[in-house]
């Protein structure tokens, strides 16, 4: 180890002492050189490091609150959500109920419309046959009366002559002129 030592205090051993050089020897300049280095870096890296620790610990910190945050309302969003899709649930089922009812109640009243409509239709043949069964009843009576009144005629011009005609109108001019005697 005095080898080691000796090479950093005697000036003998610093053959270049006035220009700038690399000293090759591993074992003489490494430990000394990294203890500088990290010596040199611990005191003026220290307040650089904690101050950059400092930041990203803050950050971190930040970035958690963030979270945290973020996750609070997003967690109350998805409750507001969740009442929101049950009362829309509760809705739809009620819509669906009340929908059913009033499909089946339209139904009926729908049925009863019907059934009433078609008793009307039914009393409206019914009156419209009974009118045309009269109507029918009707020609028939006057094709039967004017056949018979025809037939009277004919009958009547082929056995009246002249005289009995006038014996006809005489009897009858009798019949009116008692009425209006009567009705006087």
């Amino acid at each position: 180890m005095k080898n080691v030592t000796d090479s950093f205090v005697s000036p003998g051993h610093w053959s270049s002492a006035g220009s700038f050089g690399f000293n090759t020897d591993i074992l003489a300049t490494n430990p000394i050189n990294l203890s500088v280095v990290i010596g040199v870096l611990i005191f003026f890296g220290k307040g650089v490091l904690s101050d950059l620790l400092d930041n990203r610990k803050l950050r971190i910190v930040n970035t958690i609150r963030n979270s945290e945050e973020l996750r609070g309302r997003v967690v109350e969003q998805l409750e507001k959500a969740r009442a929101r899709l049950r009362k829309v649930e509760t809705e739809a089922d009620q819509f669906r109920v009340n929908g059913y009812s009033e499909i089946e109640r339209d139904k009926l009243n729908l049925i009863n419309s019907t059934y009433k409509t078609l008793e009307q239709l039914e009393n409206y043949k019914n009156e419209t046959i009974q009118f045309e069964q009269q109507r029918a009843i009707n020609q028939v009576r006057q094709r039967v009366f004017q056949q018979a009144l025809q037939g009277a005629l004919g009958t009547l011009n082929s056995c009246l002559n002249n005289e009995l005609h006038l014996r006809t109108i005489n009897a009858n001019i009798g019949m009116f002129g008692g009425m209006k005697e009567i009705t006087d």
